[in-house]
């Protein structure tokens, strides 16, 4: 966050600001005031930005799940079954799924009763294998290495679908569970405004213990009073009840307090889910992730990213870290879809699965990895769902061993672009850069971006 981008101060020299950590100083903010200082201070500045186009979206929020690190598409969901052994390792099966003709490895059995409700990319390329860049492009949807940093899509969204969408709620418009993805800043030119809330915590423990929300060993009533103790020696505020600054500043205090003890703490309470539910989908991390990302977008939160914890870096043990993290991507994916179809939210929410790019075919037996998968942006798979993309579809496909792509290469520009249109968004819009460069939301294939255009066979 910008620590000058606040109000005026009447009792510091005329003209000076009031910065936010000032104004927490002096008591003006609540314990959850800083993550909606910028919303409430800031806002007129969002009335002269583009906005989405109305009537257009068919997606009202997004659940990104990023798998990072990079899962193996072979032995997932554009599995290679005659490939031989140097190819499959020990995953050499397959399944049928609820859709005639589509098939997935053998670790997915509950999404493969699902199929019908996702579409899956099995020709996704970039042919970009570092971690930083690969991640970069496949969320900004726009090259590393030009003069600007770019923000990821969930930044977008925050701005475009958030802020300048007149949203209301009281949980900031991007959300990631729980830890923020790192390689890169996700809100680039953007600014700390548009980055995301990391939750931290572990929404499978007793209780989830949401940063800035959610305290260890804080009792809702221990918090009620802190608030009353604070309220006490606020005596600039009961002074000047009328100032304007100090009703921004108490309409800022108000809304922390309604996210740390009302509506915005019952969104994060995964307590008030059904048993059966949450076990539906996994007594494990990534599964109670799924849940609470439903919670969020239920909530109308614009944009939730899971970051899978632990990641799918398998450069070494492989195959033992598929046979454990396959099932429980399996289980969450699996009850997600289905619940968001249950609550009639499929519809209005885009689900989409992937890693910055996915593991080298050819199994790497030399030492020291002994049976690992290095990086691989050649070709990979994506699993796209809901607001507006239809499911049981195949879009593009791998050659016979899954090196390169055979038919319909899908470029991230390509990927992110359909989103954006789903939601509404126009990829032509320029976004405020703070020098003023010609900055859009993507690049377009006029600018040299490499694209084979939007996903429309299935959108």
């Amino acid at each position: 966050m910008n620590e000058k981008s606040t109000v005026r101060n009447t009792t510091t020299p005329r003209g000076a600001p009031l910065t936010r950590r000032e104004a927490l100083r002096r008591g003006l903010f609540g314990t959850a005031g800083v993550l909606l200082a910028d919303r409430l201070i800031t806002s007129a500045r969002a009335e002269a930005l583009p906005a989405p186009v109305p009537g257009k979206a068919k997606a009202k929020s997004v659940i990104q799940v990023f798998l990072w690190g990079g899962m193996s598409h072979s032995d997932t969901w554009d599995p290679k079954p005659d490939a031989g052994y140097d190819y499959t390792g020990q995953f050499s099966s397959v399944i049928p799924t609820n859709v005639s003709g589509v098939q997935l490895g053998s670790l997915f059995p509950l999404l493969a009763k699902q199929a019908d409700k996702f579409s899956m990319i099995r020709s996704m390329t970039h042919r970009n294998n570092g971690h930083e860049t690969a991640a970069y492009l496949m969320q900004t949807g726009h090259m590393p290495g030009e003069r600007l940093a770019y923000p990821c899509i969930g930044a977008v969204f925050a701005l475009l679908k958030g802020y300048n969408a007149g949203y209301k709620g009281l949980i900031p418009p991007y959300v990631v569970l729980t830890q923020p993805q790192g390689r890169f800043s996700e809100s680039g030119f953007l600014g700390s405004r548009c980055k995301p809330f990391a939750t931290g915590g572990d929404p499978n423990a007793a209780r989830f213990e949401v940063e800035g929300v959610i305290a260890r060993g804080i009792t809702d009533q221990r918090q009620t009073g802190r608030r009353d103790f604070l309220h006490s020696m606020n005596t600039l505020g009961n002074t000047l009840p009328e100032n304007p600054e100090i009703k921004i500043a108490k309409d800022a205090e108000q809304q922390a307090y309604n996210l740390i003890l009302g509506e915005g703490k019952d969104v994060f309470d995964l307590a008030k889910e059904d048993t059966k539910l949450r076990d539906r989908y996994g007594r494990h991390t990534f599964g109670q992730d799924c849940l609470a990302a439903r919670r969020l977008v239920e909530a109308g939160v614009p944009y939730v990213t899971v970051n899978y914890p632990g990641g799918w870096d398998t450069h070494s043990n492989h195959f033992a870290t598929m046979n454990k993290q396959c099932p429980q991507l399996d289980q969450g994916l699996a009850a997600l879809l289905q619940d968001l179809a249950d609550r009639g939210l499929l519809e209005s929410t885009i689900v989409w699965c992937c890693g910055e790019f996915g593991r080298s075919p050819k199994v790497d037996w030399q030492p020291p990895w002994n049976g690992g998968r290095n990086h691989y942006g050649n070709v990979f798979s994506v699993m796209v769902a809901g607001g507006g993309f239809k499911g049981g579809q195949i879009v593009g496909s791998s050659d016979a061993k899954g090196e390169e792509v055979k038919e319909r290469p899908v470029y991230p520009i390509d990927l992110l672009g359909s989103i954006y249109e789903l939601a509404g968004i126009d990829a032509d819009a320029k976004l405020p850069h703070p020098l003023g460069f010609d900055a859009r939301v993507l690049a377009s294939s006029e600018n040299g971006a490499k694209t084979a255009g939007r996903l429309k066979e299935i959108m």
